[in-house]
């Protein structure tokens, strides 16, 4: 089985515009340093997602010539009167597959709704783009409200709206509400919601969250990624790996297939 990694991200922090990772020490000093795609620790293609707020990251991603990277989503200023020549530009190169506003950043919680332009908004359907929704609990009602106004943009949930084991009612209602819409969900990022104490059994902590996410997204709709290098903050790429046989064993192995990259593939229109 092949697996596609369908998030993860290269940085050089050289080029200045990745403000989350400013600063000395504390808890992101691990992964405040260079991650090339030959660094990465898969074997099979990669889709590389944006973790900087600017075109100029968004251009970095799609200049990067690793052959496994097969696919990038990248950033666009969605309120700018400049939206469309910049996903039209972009989308010239075939690697350019989607966008993703980094909403969990913007104190804004309606932002979704109120700052895109619509001309932009039609030009991700026009070009067949995709919207990866970096979003958390708060965002879920908004979510779902744009996407009943934008059907036609194909959306996917990254990290799976980032749930917090101990306390997910309304994450629940809210994830269960984006299901029925018909939408996908990443299962990554899992491992660095996990408080310390979850993380000495993340198998424990996850599995609730994994068979729900099962049940209302079914087999389908699951797209697993590894949010590398941050996973490195709460684990390893292996131990990720390892930890996801665990969690799908009840599926079978065209299931399991189609969530470690058949349904990534067919969701962005990667060619096999």
């Amino acid at each position: 089985m092949q697996v596609l990694d369908a998030h993860c991200h290269f940085w050089r922090l050289d080029r200045g515009d990745y403000g989350w990772l400013d600063g000395k020490g504390g808890p992101l000093q691990a992964i405040r340093r260079d991650f090339t795609p030959q660094q990465h620790p898969g074997e099979g293609p990669v889709i590389a997602v944006q973790a900087a707020p600017s075109l100029a990251e968004t251009d970095y991603l799609l200049s990067l010539t690793d052959p496994r990277i097969v696919g990038v989503v990248g950033w666009v200023d969605l309120r700018s009167a400049q939206a469309v020549h910049d996903l039209q530009q972009r989308a010239q190169n075939a690697r350019f597959l989607g966008i993703r506003p980094m909403l969990q950043d913007i104190p804004d919680t309606d932002w979704l709704l109120n700052a895109p332009r619509p001309e932009a908004l039609d030009t991700l359907v026009e070009l067949g783009l995709t919207f990866d929704a970096l979003v958390t609990e708060r965002h879920l009602p908004v979510l779902a409200q744009f996407a009943d106004s934008n059907p036609d943009i194909p959306v996917v949930i990254d990290h799976a709206a980032k749930p917090k084991p101990a306390d997910r009612k309304n994450w629940s209602l809210g994830m269960q509400r984006l299901s029925a819409q018909g939408h996908h969900c990443k299962l990554s990022g899992l491992l660095t919601e996990l408080s310390a104490d979850e993380l000495r059994d993340p198998l424990l902590a996850l599995r609730p969250v994994v068979a729900e996410l099962l049940d209302w997204f079914g087999p389908d709709r699951l797209i697993w990624g590894s949010d590398w290098p941050v996973l490195n903050l709460a684990g390893s790429y292996a131990g990720w790996r390892d930890l996801t046989d665990e969690l799908l064993a009840g599926l079978s192995p065209d299931e399991r297939a189609a969530v470690m990259g058949g349904n990534a593939k067919r969701f962005y229109g990667v060619k096999p």
